[in-house]
């Protein structure tokens, strides 16, 4: 990853830790900008074009949850949410509205950094992949890697950048059933600190995605186990 491409757009009304944020990412190589409330977000990201954001959960004028919401009526900009010790519902929630990933305050500066990186190396790694391998089709789903896309039965699906890959991990491979484990080993590399929920959420999110188009058989659970790729007929689960 060349990191001097990537601008990180900082969002937080914490003056004090959007300056901590900006100088950690700054020195990882990063061009950052920063905002102090939701809509002033929404005016930078349509202003500068970011190739990610960091979002604070709690905010004034407009939360980070409605700034989230917005974003995926209309895009997929990769987002990596702060949130306070006592959000747990709130992560949820903006897990299944479509986050990348989050960070729990209080936080390490360096654990941010290490989480953007691995967002943007997704994107990266999705994009090289992509000229060897083609498009993955699996009955009613198709995804293309060099495009980036997702659809079902020739229709576009909006998926966010860690939707897609771990839709993709498990396209790939259609006979195999995935731990959550080896999931996170897949989309952050091993020792990567997610916890279960995350990709639960993410599974959730997938699943309500493509119900929608008539995809109720995107994914299985295998109890105990972990998930594998449905066999997408577009049958009931």
């Amino acid at each position: 990853m060349n990191a001097m491409t990537h601008k990180i757009l900082v969002v937080d009304d914490d003056a004090h830790i959007r300056q901590v944020l900006t100088f950690a990412l700054g020195k990882a190589g990063m061009e950052t900008s920063e905002a102090g409330d939701g809509e002033a977000a929404l005016a930078a990201i349509a202003r500068e074009r970011p190739d990610l954001v960091v979002l604070d959960i709690n905010m004034p004028r407009m939360d980070g949850l409605e700034v989230c919401r917005r974003l995926r009526s209309d895009g997929d900009l990769p987002i990596l949410f702060l949130s306070s010790r006592d959000d747990e519902i709130d992560r949820v929630v903006g897990l299944e509205l479509g986050a990348d990933d989050y960070v729990v305050k209080p936080f390490s500066p360096r654990e941010v950094v290490a989480r953007v990186g691995a967002i943007l190396k997704r994107g990266g790694r999705a994009a090289a992949a992509a000229v060897p391998k083609g498009p993955v089709v699996h009955n009613k789903l198709r995804l293309d890697p060099d495009a980036w896309e997702a659809a079902w039965a020739g229709g576009d699906v909006p998926v966010t950048v860690t939707e897609f890959q771990l839709l993709l991990a498990l396209a790939s491979v259609p006979t195999k059933v995935f731990s959550r484990d080896a999931i996170i080993d897949r989309l952050h590399g091993p020792g990567f600190a997610v916890t279960d929920r995350t990709i639960d959420s993410h599974i959730r999110n997938l699943r309500h995605k493509f119900a929608g188009v008539g995809g109720s058989d995107l994914i299985e659970t295998k109890s105990g186990v972990g998930y594998r790729i449905g066999r997408c007929l577009g049958e009931p689960a």
